[in-house]
């Protein structure tokens, strides 16, 4: 396929009364690889221009040879997938890896968090850490024994210089997934727990994204398993939320991602049905609550989910998601989107 064609098929002619946002470029992380299945993409752009993106990938979810991968965009394009860091465990297990999440800390350094186990109701978490922009990664340390980390999507550094990390649990004995919300403050090193989240109408959230609000406001957007996007509110900073509440958003129990931009305005990735993984779109919102898709990113048959979106440094949108399973696509939209 052509490049501008490429575009076209982005663009969402399917859905054109709604589509009002193209993107500058598109397309796929990497073509070839060695693994068969990969999932569960997160971005970070750094200083220099350059965007990271991390996946986890191996023969299928779940096996024990899944671990994270890494590539890098700059001027020439991607390079080629690395396998950044894998399950083995220091008693020589293997497990496999899931959900890296990337994050840039205050003083400049990028955090990957990730999780490893058998399955996700026996996850632990850990994290590597980059002084230069990821060309360089420590050894991978493993997260307090009650901590995971940002479950899927992206941390935010509060006012207070807090990291408070979107995160949630999923039990096998009761079958209830729950959403907690997680924070470290650096100066100490110290975790701390909130939650789980109360969830009276048993929407089963999990996978939280964190909005931004005036007033130190904040929302949280959760997958669930109720048929809609469901959420949350604080007023304090994170240290309390109201009741889980459902949102007027289709959800068929996948991941979604969401992004305060630095004009105030709220981007949402997600897939607006309560069945499959079709459509992928994109959606704008002024308060959080009130959305309107924007961009249609794929709607043929088949998987695209996991979505991750940042803003760039120079007001850029980066997005990326899972394309079938088989590879992640990376999408920038302009500066000043719907703005």
């Amino acid at each position: 396929m052509t490049p501008l064609l490429l575009l076209l098929a982005l663009s969402g002619a399917a859905n054109p009364t709604t589509d009002v946002a193209f993107p500058t470029s598109a397309e796929f992380v990497f073509t070839e690889a060695s693994f068969r299945s990969c999932h569960a993409s997160t971005l970070i752009d750094t200083p220099s221009g350059d965007l990271l993106c991390a996946w986890f990938a191996g023969d299928a979810e779940g096996r024990t040879n899944v671990s994270i991968w890494i590539a890098r965009k700059g001027p020439a394009g991607w390079s080629p997938p690395l396998e950044l860091v894998t399950g083995l465990e220091s008693d020589g297990q293997r497990f496999p890896c899931w959900n890296p999440v990337l994050t840039r800390t205050p003083t400049g350094r990028i955090d990957l968090y990730y999780k490893v186990g058998p399955k996700p109701d026996r996850w632990w978490g850990r994290v590597l850490r980059s002084p230069d922009s990821g060309q360089t990664w420590s050894a991978s340390e493993r997260l307090p024994d009650h901590v995971l980390g940002p479950i899927k999507n992206k941390p935010e550094w509060l006012p207070n210089g807090d990291l408070l990390a979107p995160s949630s649990v999923e039990s096998p004995t009761t079958d209830v997934w729950q959403v907690r919300m997680e924070r470290l403050d650096p100066t100490t090193g110290q975790w701390s727990t909130t939650g789980p989240l109360a969830d009276p109408l048993a929407t089963h959230p999990i996978q939280p994204s964190i909005l931004k609000h005036p007033q130190g406001k904040l929302q949280i957007l959760c997958r669930s398993r109720c048929g809609v996007i469901v959420q949350s509110w604080s007023t304090d900073l994170g240290q309390t939320w109201s009741p889980i509440e459902k949102t007027a958003l289709p959800n068929p129990n996948s991941g979604t991602d969401a992004v305060t931009l630095r004009s105030g305005r709220h981007l949402l990735l997600y897939n607006p049905t309560t069945k499959g993984r079709t459509p992928l779109v994109l959606a704008v919102s002024s308060d959080g609550v009130a959305w309107k898709n924007v961009a249609t990113l794929e709607s043929e048959p088949g998987e695209y989910s996991y979505p991750a979106i940042i803003e760039g440094a120079d007001g850029r949108i980066h997005l990326s998601y899972t394309w079938k399973r088989l590879r992640v696509k990376q999408v920038t939209f302009p500066p000043n989107l719907m703005r």
